[in-house]
């Protein structure tokens, strides 16, 4: 085979790691935007404790996060016994396990891109609507989430980019399966133990690279977007 052509396997881990950061950043949407709005908007006791554990993945070991997410969410886990026995839905060592632990190491990303965003939001503004008598729900649909939607477009590049280099969260919890769980990172690591994986490796490095470059041009974009639309 040609040096330089991708083979079906690298083709795959490409089109997989892809498939993987996509389901993970769309299934954190929701959560992270709850989570930023909590933190921005909300006074609790506590509250320094729920912005530390959305924070943790990124200063804990990856590999104790994956190990964390196998002993929650395996299959004899203290909610993958459930999800596998009453709803038959198994994470490890899938795929959709995989995207789980994308999100789970992209979220704090994309809270922190939506918090700022919700920060910078004047409040006089929200305040203003509710005087005239917008539910607190209307207030959020019409201002405030318009307004942090750069945010929003930011944080989830940047956790596209995070999970499209996800590793040892990934490996710890649903292994490297071949066309199951095996995706750039997982696929560079076997070939490193090949004596003939090297050319592969560069082909998918160069890959990753493009991919993660991307993001964060894009990423950079949408925060200088933001700002621009913030100062007129």
């Amino acid at each position: 085979m040609n040096p330089n052509t991708f083979s079906p396997e690298e083709w795959q881990a490409i089109w997989l790691t892809l498939k993987v950061a996509i389901l993970a950043v769309l299934g954190s949407v929701p959560f992270a935007i709850g989570a930023a709005w909590l933190l921005s908007y909300a006074r609790f006791p506590g509250k320094i404790f729920i912005e530390a554990l959305i924070s943790l993945p990124l200063v804990l070991p990856p590999v104790v996060t994956g190990y964390a997410l196998l002993v929650l969410l395996g299959r004899h886990g203290l909610i993958g016994r459930f999800l596998d026995r009453d709803l038959g839905i198994v994470l490890a060592f899938r795929w959709t396990g995989a995207a789980v632990a994308a999100a789970v190491m992209g979220f704090p990303f994309m809270v922190r891109g939506i918090r700022l965003s919700f920060d910078a939001i004047e409040r006089d503004l929200e305040g203003a609507a509710a005087s005239l008598g917008a539910p607190g729900w209307l207030v959020f649909a019409t201002i405030s989430l318009p307004l942090a939607i750069p945010g929003l477009l930011s944080g989830a590049v940047l956790a596209f980019g995070r999970s499209l280099g996800e590793f040892g969260a990934t490996i710890t919890f649903v292994s490297s399966i071949p066309g199951e769980t095996r995706t750039i990172s997982s696929t560079i690591y076997g070939l490193l133990q090949t004596p003939e994986g090297d050319s592969a490796v560069l082909r998918l490095c160069v890959v990753s690279l493009v991919l993660s470059f991307g993001s964060l041009i894009v990423s950079e974009l949408m925060i200088r977007a933001g700002r621009r639309r913030l100062e007129r």
